[in-house]
C-alpha cells in the first residue's frame, strides 16, 4: 500500500488556491486601478485635506496594498495538496469529508483542507483545527475527543471520503 500524502507547512486544496489567487487578480487588475483612478482626479481638484474623496481613497489603496501583501505571503507559503491524490482512503487524511457523531448520535460532515480556506459554517475546517488534528489517521469506527472550551467531547467517525 502506498503511503498517505505528507502535508508539511501549509497544505491548501487546488480550489482554495484558486480562490486565494483570484482574489489576488481581482485587487491587482481591477480594484485597485479604479482607486488609484479615483485618487489622482481627487488630488487635481485642488485642496487635498479636505477632499473625501482623495482622502477615501488613499486610505482604500492602504486597505488594498496590505491585502495584496498579505494574500501574496499565503501564496508563496503554500502548499497546493490535491486530495484526489491520497492512495490511502480508509483513514482521515488532507482534503477528507468526514462524517462524524457525537454521544447524542447528531451527525456532522466536515471537509478537512487548509487553514487559509476553512470555513466553519459550511463545514470546511482547518487542517490545524482542533477537530481536524483529532481526526487525523482516524479510520470508520474509531473513536476521538475533542478539548473544547465546554470541555471534552467525544466523536465516532461515521464515513470518510476524497473528492
Amino acid at each position: 500500500m502506498s503511503d498517505p500524502v505528507k502535508v508539511k507547512g501549509n497544505p491548501i486544496t487546488p480550489a482554495g488556491f484558486a480562490a486565494l489567487r483570484a482574489r489576488y487578480d481581482l485587487l491587482l487588475g481591477t480594484e485597485r486601478p479604479k482607486i488609484v483612478d479615483i485618487v489622482s482626479w481627487a488630488a487635481g481638484n485642488g485642496d487635498r485635506s479636505e477632499n473625501g474623496d482623495y482622502i477615501y481613497g488613499r486610505k482604500r489603496l492602504r486597505e488594498i496594498d496590505r491585502e495584496l501583501a498579505h494574500l501574496a505571503r499565503r501564496m508563496k507559503a503554500a502548499r497546493v495538496v490535491d486530495p484526489a491524490e491520497q492512495p490511502d482512503r480508509s483513514k482521515v487524511f488532507f482534503g477528507a469529508t468526514v462524517t462524524i457523531a457525537d454521544e447524542d448520535d447528531v451527525h456532522r460532515t466536515v471537509t478537512l483542507v487548509g487553514d487559509d480556506e476553512a470555513d466553519a459554517g459550511t463545514g470546511l475546517i482547518g487542517w490545524g483545527s482542533p477537530l481536524a488534528r483529532a481526526l487525523r489517521g482516524a479510520r470508520i469506527g474509531d473513536l476521538r475527543t475533542v478539548r473544547l472550551p465546554s470541555g471534552d467531547k467525544e466523536w465516532e467517525i461515521v464515513a470518510i471520503a476524497y473528492g
